[in-house]
């Protein structure tokens, strides 16, 4: 009957699905190892543990998404990074912890399937997943007509990792005298877009393809750039090194993260002049007029993750990352709390 009802006419197509996940299939097998038992096509993924690697093994997980990052990319049009900041999100989460990152899943949403645009955005989430050393085992594209603005979408992920009960890494170790070692972020990595799209796009009206001078970049660029993915050098650490805690430097910055590991009779002293801020921050901060307090609990402000260690593995631990290809800094050390002063203190 020409005028009866069907999926495709209400705005949901099953062919375009059916590419998507063609496209997709030989990208998500790059990602995968002996561990994953199939293909993705399955209803759900099948991840092997190895018995002989654990003794008394931990499940850790964790998820997250991009955040109004995704506006730059639908902006830009450019939708191969994003896929990295999802994975990055999630996996740097769960490393702070001690764990590996064994598999991970994804969520798209959108209101109309373009299978070419899902294809870009799993290479970025493929290319996460290989940075992570983990596999891609599964995910669900979902497409919903009318719920989302034509040409956007949306973006979960999860991950799930795995590690010893015995070297689970929570912050319960820290002590006074320890000192924080603070990693180069690769930018704004995947918070605070709120503030800097009302900044750039509504105050100021820049287009994304305006230069700036001290990035060395566009605007557009610069905002894009991927999360920093840290599994690979934090894994290497803790292998060699007894690490007292690590903190996730995201939305709530230094202040808003480094809190949620110390002991209630520690406090965090952070030097301010420390490190090299990226210039995008001091761009955000004068064109804004943003308070410095603001500025550190909105941004990583260039600090994407801190180590808190004994001072007797400082200056190894400075080496490692360095050969890691990381930018350490020694960022602070740990004092002694008393009743009513603040955990984090920056000087």
């Amino acid at each position: 009957m020409e005028d009866s009802l069907t999926y495709e006419k209400a705005g949901v197509s099953l062919k375009r699905a059916d590419e998507a996940v063609s496209r997709i299939k030989a990208l998500v097998k790059k990602t995968h190892q002996s561990s994953v038992l199939y293909d993705i096509g399955h209803f759900a993924g099948f991840f092997a543990i190895s018995q002989d690697r654990y003794k008394d093994p931990v499940l850790v997980s964790s998820t997250d998404g991009v955040g109004t990052k995704l506006k730059i990319a639908f902006m830009m049009d450019k939708h191969d990074t994003v896929g990295i900041d999802l994975v990055a999100m999630c996996v740097n989460d769960i490393v702070v912890h001690g764990a590996r990152p064994l598999f991970f899943l994804d969520y798209i949403a959108t209101s109309y399937l373009a299978p070419e645009k899902v294809e870009e955005i799993i290479k970025g989430i493929v290319e996460g997943c290989c940075q992570a050393g983990c596999a891609l085992i599964g995910g669900e594209t979902a497409e919903m007509p009318d719920f989302y603005t034509p040409g956007e979408y949306d973006l979960a992920g999860f991950i799930v990792g795995m590690v010893e009960r015995e070297k689970i890494i929570d912050g319960s170790g820290i002590s006074v005298g320890d000192q924080l070692i603070g990693v180069a972020s690769s930018g704004l990595h995947s918070n605070g877009y709120s503030l800097v799209r009302k900044l750039f796009f509504e105050e100021l009206k820049w287009p994304c393809d305006k230069y700036l001078e001290t990035c060395q970049c566009t605007l557009g660029e610069e905002l894009l750039k991927p999360t920093r993915i840290y599994a690979s050098s934090v894994l290497c650490l803790i292998r060699d090194f007894q690490i007292s805690g690590m903190a996730h430097i995201t939305g709530g910055g230094i202040p808003g993260n480094l809190k949620r590991i110390l002991p209630k009779g520690c406090k965090a002293i952070i030097k301010k002049d420390s490190w090299e801020i990226p210039p995008i921050f001091n761009i955000i901060k004068k064109q804004g007029k943003i308070e410095e307090r603001e500025m550190f609990s909105t941004f990583n402000c260039g600090i994407g993750l801190i180590l808190v260690v004994n001072p007797k593995y400082t200056e190894e631990i400075i080496e490692r990352l360095m050969g890691l290809k990381e930018q350490p800094f020694v960022i602070g050390k740990i004092l002694e709390r008393k009743e009513n002063e603040e955990q984090i203190e920056f000087v």
